[in-house]
């Protein structure tokens, strides 16, 4: 390839990663801080890029170079930024998921796939409690956050704006088409992280113990009540038809991993959770097509259970209830 067909090249990916409404020229423009009459002579190939140029563009939109130039190596390129326990921000953290997931409705078409090890983070936000006790969960146990040093989880210390920022980005993601493929398993690490703190004594309220897990009983009713319509949803909205297509799929066998990849308008992102909170991402095509080829695969070997298959998702949902219902009816007689 050579560096005529490289320039073509870069000007296509990034034309294919941006939204549609979003001018390539603007874009160029801005980034190489050129006139749109200088952006337009590179995009028509009159005027080489630099090096300094291709550095700027591949590190603005993400680009491997390694990929353009049609070079195979073992190596992919990931971004993302690493959660530090010592300057961590909940607020930041959950307005950038908002970000995150607004900029994929910028485009027309938009779907993610999900492997879901665990409950996706949007769904805690249905339900308070359950957000409440996450959050305690997270900056107790992970960023050991120095005000709940010695301070036992009470609902109403929880902050209804945190909880709001939550809803919010709840309310961009039920926008997107998604499908997600579950297992029984999902949601064993709530449940062992509400045992967990209730058996170390870290309740304020005991009672407060079985309000949680009636707040996550009620998640996966909404979450059955989502498969049944085929949509995404708040509990108080009418008309759900506005928002995104939801397929769940139920797999016996295999435990996902929380690994994802979006889809607009042709172009893949893949994404890693890793440290428990962390993700990163990437737009390598060789990596994306991997990963989407695994879920494809694994989809394959699962039950749907959103619009159809009524028997099976009666089935997947009442396994679920029983766990949660075993471990609240057996701390009623001690609370």
């Amino acid at each position: 390839m050579n560096s005529s067909d490289v320039q073509i090249e870069i000007f296509r990916v990034i034309k294919n990663s941006i939204p549609r409404h979003l001018s390539l020229v603007d874009e160029i423009a801005s980034v190489l801080e050129l006139s749109n009459d200088s952006a337009y002579r590179r995009i028509r190939g009159e005027k080489p890029l630099s090096l300094e140029e291709i550095y700027k563009l591949c590190n603005h939109f993400h680009l491997s170079l390694d990929e353009l130039l049609g070079l195979h190596s073992d190596s992919f390129i990931f971004r993302g930024n690493l959660v530090h326990t010592s300057d961590f921000d909940f607020d930041q953290w959950l307005k950038k998921l908002a970000q995150n997931v607004k900029y994929f409705t910028s485009f027309k078409a938009k779907k993610i796939y999900f492997l879901c090890k665990d409950i996706p983070v949007f769904y805690h936000f249905h339900y308070k409690e359950v957000a409440a006790f996450k959050h305690y969960v997270w900056m107790k146990g992970l960023f050991n956050a120095p005000e709940l040093n010695n301070k036992k989880f009470k609902l109403s210390d929880y902050p209804e704006d945190l909880f709001d920022l939550g809803v919010n980005a709840l309310r961009i993601y039920n926008k997107i088409d998604c499908v997600e493929i579950w297992n029984v398993e999902s949601i064993n690490s709530t449940i062992r992280q509400i045992d967990f703190y209730h058996e170390s004594g870290m309740f304020e309220n005991e009672e407060e113990v079985l309000i949680i897990y009636e707040s996550l009983n009620k998640l996966i009713n909404h979450l059955n009540k989502q498969a049944d319509l085929g949509h995404k949803f708040l509990e108080e909205e009418e008309n759900y038809t506005q928002n995104g297509t939801y397929q769940m799929y139920f797999n016996e066998i295999v435990l996902g991993d929380n690994s994802a990849v979006a889809i607009f308008d042709g172009s893949k992102l893949g994404y890693i959770t890793h440290s428990v909170i962390n993700m990163m991402s990437t737009n390598d095509v060789l990596f994306c097509d991997y990963l989407f080829d695994s879920i494809l695969n694994l989809m394959k070997r699962s039950t749907l259970i959103s619009s159809v298959s009524e028997r099976e998702r009666l089935r997947f949902f009442k396994h679920l209830r029983m766990r949660i219902n075993t471990r609240s009816q057996h701390l009623k007689p001690n609370i």
